[in-house]
C-alpha cells in the first residue's frame, strides 16, 4: 500500500497564547482522569461541534491520545469513516522530544473534504500544530480541531473543547495510567541513595545518584510517598506492588525482600513513548 504524501503548501492555524508552561519546581503535579469524566467530557464536546452547526466528512485521531475521544465522538454523531495518525511529542515519564515527529502517516484521502482532527489535551500544542500543518498539505476543503481539555498555556488553540485548565497540571487519562507511573516511578528510582530516604517534597535526602549509575533498593512505601508528595498521585499499596511487578518482567526494575520487607531497584533507562498531551 502507497503512503499519501502531503503538498508544500501548509496552512498556519495556531493562536498565541499564555505563554506560562508547566512548573520548574520539584513538584510535578498530576491528576488521574477515571473513565466515567472522560466520558462526559466527550459528550460536552460533541455537544459543542453538534452547536457549532459544522458537518465533516472525516476524523483523524491523534494517536495514541486521540483514539478514545475521537471514537466516541463518532458514536455520538454517527460518523462511519474514522482514520488516525500517530504523532509522538512525549517520552514515558512526561519527557518531551525536541520536537512533536509523525511516526503513522496519514494513509487515506482528504483531499476537498472537511476533517475534524481530535486530540485528548493540549499542552505545548505542538502535537496539533504539527498535526495541522501535516494534514493541510493533502488539500482538504477545511480542518478544524477538538480536544477534551485545553490548556491556557498551549501556543495553538483548538476550535472545540469541553473543559479549559488554567493552572497547569499533568493530566493522566484512563488509558495511560500505566505508562505515565512507570515514567515517573523509574525517575524516583534514578534519585535514590544508599539510605532510600525521600523528603517531603518527594525528592530523596543525601547525595543523589546518577539515573545512568547503580542505584540502591528502595521500599515500595516509599516509592508510594514520592508518587505523593512529588506528583500529587495517590496509589494504593496493592494497586503499586501489581505495577512494580508487571515493571519487573521487562527487566525494567529488579525487586527483592528482606527481613519481609520488599525493596525495588532500577535496572534500565526510560523508554520512548508517545505524548497525549
Amino acid at each position: 500500500m502507497s503512503i499519501l504524501r502531503p503538498t508544500d503548501t501548509p496552512i498556519s492555524h495556531k493562536s498565541r497564547a499564555d505563554p506560562s508552561r508547566r512548573p520548574s519546581g520539584m513538584r510535578f503535579p498530576c491528576q488521574i482522569m477515571e473513565w466515567d469524566e472522560t466520558y462526559t467530557l466527550a459528550r460536552e464536546l460533541v455537544h459543542l461541534i453538534k452547536d457549532s452547526g459544522l458537518g465533516f466528512d472525516i476524523v483523524v485521531a491523534i494517536g495514541r491520545g486521540g483514539y478514545v475521544p475521537a471514537r466516541v465522538v463518532c458514536d455520538r454523531m454517527l460518523y462511519n469513516d474514522l482514520t488516525s495518525i500517530k504523532i509522538e511529542h512525549y517520552t514515558m515519564g512526561a519527557d518531551p522530544y525536541d520536537e512533536a515527529v509523525i511516526r503513522f502517516p496519514l494513509s487515506t484521502d482528504i483531499q476537498d473534504i472537511r476533517v475534524l482532527v481530535i486530540d485528548d489535551i493540549t499542552d505545548t500544542g505542538k502535537t496539533l500544530e504539527q498535526a495541522v500543518e501535516y494534514l493541510a498539505g493533502f488539500r482538504p476543503k477545511s480542518i478544524h480541531t477538538a480536544v477534551l481539555q485545553h490548556k491556557t498555556c498551549s501556543d495553538f488553540v483548538p476550535d472545540f473543547y469541553a473543559e479549559t485548565i488554567t493552572e497547569w497540571k499533568w493530566i493522566i487519562y484512563p488509558w495511560a495510567v500505566y505508562e505515565d507511573l512507570v515514567g515517573f516511578i523509574l525517575k524516583i528510582l534514578g534519585k535514590t541513595v544508599a539510605a532510600g530516604k525521600i523528603t517531603e517534597s518527594g525528592e530523596v535526602s543525601g547525595e543523589v545518584t546518577e539515573p545512568d549509575e547503580k542505584t540502591e533498593p528502595v521500599t515500595t512505601g516509599s516509592i508510594r510517598d514520592a508518587l505523593a508528595t512529588g506528583y500529587d498521585i495517590t496509589v494504593s499499596t496493592d494497586e503499586l506492588e501489581e505495577m512494580l511487578l508487571e515493571m519487573e518482567k521487562p527487566g525494567l526494575i529488579t525487586g527483592k525482600s528482606t527481613d519481609g520487607i520488599k525493596y525495588w531497584q532500577r535496572v534500565a533507562e526510560i523508554g520512548g513513548s508517545d505524548e497525549s498531551m
